[in-house]
């Protein structure tokens, strides 16, 4: 097999391959096989007619397609391997010539890694976060503590921002009641930005046992889009109630017995979560540093597959969460067209980050050792809760195995950059990269430390 590669951009070649015949031997077979099974003709079972019949009752064709269809993928692969170009998409295929007997060609356009060169990425300057931990950074915590050990108490007086009301909701269209447009006994939080847009305003002032009527659009249904008038019934007003910071607030919300231990305690969480933040954030801009240094073309279809990829996403947010596009989106507090243009740039950011690291990995021949794709996968399923043994299987199930090894070694190069830049703090403190790694996992690599100190998820307020 000869393969010639003509360059037709800096992301896109043409592979003109030509095979000679025999090399097709194995896949003609296959073929013949393949029809004997599929053909039905008297006299013989089925799969046990012979090549000659085959021909005869349906021609030599059938079987050359047959042929290609199963050898073209495997040269193609063979091509790539030979021409070390890096493929990013499907390629386009096309026979160009089938000498019956004597030799096939045919050529293969398809979008590659383009070439670059990896910049010395030693000594970049890099500042981060302190990790200095504040009295305002003990106060928030504890703050944020007392909301989760809130009580609801009922109130004898008008709604106001931060109470929380029970109330039922019914929406009309021309006085037309909607059924699909009603909820009895929901709880909500006035102040909280509902997408219901004039709900808040709505509420404010109304008391237990108030009617009110409100006209907005609805955002959600058959219905979605529409102006209606929306009758609120509030059955309840309850305000929150936080604890006391005391003793007893510390034994309720934790295992220490006084409030001074829990603080000593929100203390180092608080510093070993902001020595996290400084590893992150000397990695991520080492990396951009890296990447501003570097003038990459990036293939149109793979840069289009990122972008699709975010579309995609985003359209099953919308349909898990119920609302209208527009709804969706105005609680993200963005527009379509900021949204899109956002994609664009991180798409272009990913890919880019991407070719940077694997050129970084097949430089410094960065592996994957067995314990690290076991923690790896220990770590994301308890991300994703659930059982590692399950994910894993999901991995090998799917082929994704070689996407988590292509993560980790991605994550590895990301540390030799972060290693390798002079860190220092918004305050001129030299950081010690190393040595927060040691301080954070003494047992354990460098890779996946972003995972230390990950915070718990709020509980919802008691109601009393």
């Amino acid at each position: 097999m000869k393969t010639a590669v003509e360059e037709l951009s800096p992301t896109r070649v043409k592979l003109t391959v030509e095979v000679p015949f025999k090399e097709l031997e194995p896949s003609l077979q296959a073929a013949y096989k393949k029809v004997a099974q599929q053909v039905r003709v008297p006299g013989f079972r089925p799969g046990k007619v012979p090549a000659r019949i085959i021909e005869q009752r349906f021609g030599r064709a059938v079987v050359l397609e047959e042929t290609l269809n199963d050898a073209l993928p495997k040269l193609y692969g063979q091509a790539v391997d030979e021409t070390e170009v890096f493929p990013v998409s499907q390629p386009e295929i096309e026979v160009t010539k089938i000498e019956d007997g004597e030799q096939v060609e045919f050529t293969a356009e398809v979008d590659i890694r383009p070439a670059f060169d990896v910049p010395d990425y030693q000594g970049a300057e890099v500042v981060v976060d302190p990790a200095e931990v504040t009295d305002e950074d003990i106060t928030t915590q504890l703050e944020a503590l007392r909301q989760r050990f809130a009580t609801l108490t009922g109130v004898e007086r008008p709604a106001q921002n931060g109470d929380y009301v029970v109330m039922d909701l019914r929406a009309e269209i021309d006085g037309r009641n909607l059924d699909e447009q009603q909820a009895a006994d929901v709880s909500y939080e006035v102040g909280a930005g509902s997408v219901l847009q004039g709900l808040d305003d709505a509420l404010q002032g109304m008391s237990a046992g108030d009617e009110k009527t409100f006209r907005t659009t609805l955002v959600g249904g058959e219905n979605a889009g529409e102006e209606a008038d929306v009758i609120i019934n509030v059955k309840s007003v309850k305000e929150k109630v936080l604890p006391e910071l005391d003793d007893e607030f510390a034994q309720l919300a934790s295992e220490f017995d006084t409030l001074d231990e829990l603080k000593d305690s929100i203390r180092q969480q608080v510093r070993r979560n902001k020595l996290v933040d400084q590893v992150v954030q000397s990695r991520e801009k080492a990396l951009d540093a890296l990447l501003d240094k570097i003038d990459i073309p990036l293939p149109e279809s793979a840069l289009q597959a990122e972008i699709d990829a975010r579309k995609h996403n985003l359209e099953h947010q919308v349909a898990e969460s119920g609302l209208s596009r527009e709804a969706y989106l105005r609680l993200q507090q963005t527009t379509e067209e900021e949204l899109f243009a956002e994609y664009e740039a991180t798409s272009a950011k990913a890919l880019k980050s991407g070719f940077v690291l694997d050129k970084i990995v097949k430089a410094e021949e960065i592996g994957v050792s067995e314990q690290e794709l076991t923690d790896f996968v220990v770590r994301r399923a308890m991300q994703m809760g659930v059982a590692p043994n399950t994910l894993a299987q999901h991995l090998a199930d799917n082929n994704q195995l070689p996407l988590a090894m292509m993560e980790i070694v991605r994550e590895k190069a990301k540390t030799l950059i972060g290693d390798a830049a002079k860190v220092t703090d918004t305050a001129g403190n030299e950081v010690d990269v190393k040595a927060i790694y040691a301080e954070l996992n003494p047992e354990q690599e460098a890779v996946g430390v972003e995972e230390a100190g990950a915070g718990e998820p709020a509980d919802e307020a008691e109601e009393s």
